[in-house]
């Protein structure tokens, strides 16, 4: 729910700002905007999609404030639509869609915040290729933790170059951090969107990882009398917990570090001997004893709690895949799925 403003005092410098350019005819708004320069630009515009809504009280303070007269106008409220109106009037189509892209997120995340959410692999792989300049800049940019990682999986060699890079960066031009930002929006963030983009039969295979079993079953049964071919796809595609028989050893000793204890239990409870033997194998002697004293004493429990807290370890284990930290297989023979 957008917050209500309606004390002047609680403006900041920016938001008098934005609130005069909204209560502004456009026409009058945009030829302000248009002797702004790019970075005040982008800082009213971030501030007016966050404003919510501002009183008329506060709007007229505003008036007097600014030595300005304005009749009629009344509350208003700051959005995305508008902000993106004004800035169209003002900017050309890219530099548009830039900025908004960096307002609405995920979050008015900016391209640094992003990057601290790709994979150190994927990154490294990208930035091997670049300048140990233009990498230096980069690492410079986001979150430590995410960048030691990122030098780790780097060419040694060239780590070390980049490291000696940023030790001598003090002060990185605006113009070069934006050609930067640019260059990784336009061929490295566009290409990854498109790399993750998901085969539908993929997707679909994850939506049916959480249905319970009858209502799978279900969907999978009317799909094959209309589309045997998908449902056979999705049926391969599709990852169970009977699928973590196919982990080895680490895998599974890696994965009974991460899932809760009770839920562990209940899903044994449902699963076939060989998943049981497989969990109880890789813990130690005492803790397999006290596991089936905990399922013993569960007595007779409902199968759609089993299947929850069976599809809340499954995701836990996709979740380790996708860090590498265990390696998952799907129900096809032919095939290895990485999620």
């Amino acid at each position: 729910m957008a917050k209500l403003r309606e004390d002047i005092r609680s403006l900041t410098g920016p938001e008098k700002a934005a609130s005069l350019l909204l209560s502004l005819p456009e026409e009058q708004a945009t030829r302000i905007f248009a002797m702004l320069s790019e970075d005040e630009i982008r800082e009213i515009s971030q501030t007016m999609a966050n404003l919510g809504t501002v009183g008329s009280g506060v709007v007229e303070n505003l008036c007097v404030e600014f030595s300005e007269t304005m009749s009629s106008a009344g509350s208003l409220t700051g959005s995305f639509d508008s902000t993106e109106r004004l800035l169209a009037k003002v900017l050309d189509k890219s530099q548009v869609d830039n900025i908004m892209e960096e307002i609405r997120g995920p979050a008015g995340r900016t391209m640094w915040d992003k990057l601290n959410n790709v994979s150190e692999s994927v990154l490294a792989n990208y930035l091997k290729n670049e300048y140990p300049q233009t990498v230096a800049v980069v690492l410079s940019k986001v979150k430590p933790d995410h960048a030691s990682r990122v030098l780790s999986v780097l060419p040694e060699h060239f780590a070390i170059e980049v490291i000696g890079r940023m030790l001598k960066i003090e002060h990185v031009q605006k113009e070069i951090l934006f050609d930067v930002e640019k260059t990784l929006r336009n061929e490295f963030m566009s290409n990854l969107a498109k790399t993750n983009r998901k085969d539908s039969h993929e997707f679909m295979a994850e939506i049916f990882n959480n249905l319970d079993r009858s209502t799978e079953n279900r969907f999978i049964g009317a799909l094959e009398q209309t589309n045997k071919e998908s449902a056979d796809r999705i049926r391969a595609l599709m990852f169970t917990f009977e699928d973590l028989i196919k982990l080895d050893s680490s895998g599974v000793q890696t994965l009974l570090r991460n899932v809760e204890k009770d839920k562990l239990g209940l899903s044994l409870k449902g699963a076939s001997e060989a998943i049981r033997t497989l969990f109880l194998g890789n813990m130690s002697e005492r803790a397999a004893k006290i596991l089936k004293e905990d399922m013993d004493s569960m007595g007779p429990v409902r199968v759609k709690d089993v299947e929850a807290s069976q599809i809340a370890i499954v995701q836990v284990a996709k979740d380790l895949a996708s860090r590498n930290e265990i390696l998952l297989s799907s129900n096809s023979a032919d095939d290895d799925l990485v999620y």
